[in-house]
């Protein structure tokens, strides 16, 4: 299973960003990080950060083991550009760009389904939650002073929409008040 992770308006050129990605491409994810955390570069603290990022959606979100992860492939894109002028002699001015970068990272498995945990209790902790709600709306029915409709509308002191059954209100659209 492939896991993204996607860092956009990094305010440093995609060509500097791609120096710190390629080395790290293919390698374990753990690996990987430690890395990073020794590379001087400055555009390695958010590949680094992003990496982390990508394992917490990995192990959280799809149940998949850290260490059997490892960076498949790094994508990094142009991203906005500033344009700025700078003045030169003889009353010149020549255009500074100040590129940015999007960087994608996507990490997958070494060997599949190991060490993965059961999509069962994650299943079951949403069941759960949607047991606990139908709980809730039952005590908003026994609210005192709240008649109900046979379409579920509510009648009565200010609460949820004010319709009358089987009455059309129609409006009309006035560009001034009178």
């Amino acid at each position: 299973m492939k896991v993204h992770a996607t860092l956009k308006n990094l305010r440093i050129a995609p060509r500097k960003v791609r120096l710190v990605t390629h080395s790290v491409v293919g390698v374990d994810a753990r690996e990987a990080l430690l890395q990073l955390s020794k590379q001087v570069k400055k555009s390695s603290q958010p590949i680094y950060e992003l990496l982390k990022s990508a394992l917490a959606n990995a192990t959280n979100n799809f149940g998949l083991d850290a260490e059997n992860l490892y960076l498949f492939e790094a994508r990094v894109g142009d991203g906005p550009r500033l344009k700025r002028w700078l003045p030169r002699a003889f009353g010149r001015a020549t255009p500074l760009i100040r590129r940015g970068s999007n960087v994608t990272l996507i990490l997958e498995e070494k060997i599949e389904g190991k060490n993965r945990t059961a999509k069962k209790k994650i299943a079951e902790a949403v069941t759960v939650e949607a047991a606990a709600i139908p709980a809730e709306s039952e005590e908003k029915k026994a609210l005192p002073g709240i008649k109900r409709t046979e379409k579920g509308d509510t009648l009565g002191k200010g609460i949820g929409p004010q319709k009358a059954p089987g009455k059309v209100v129609k409006k009309v659209f006035q560009r001034k008040s009178v």
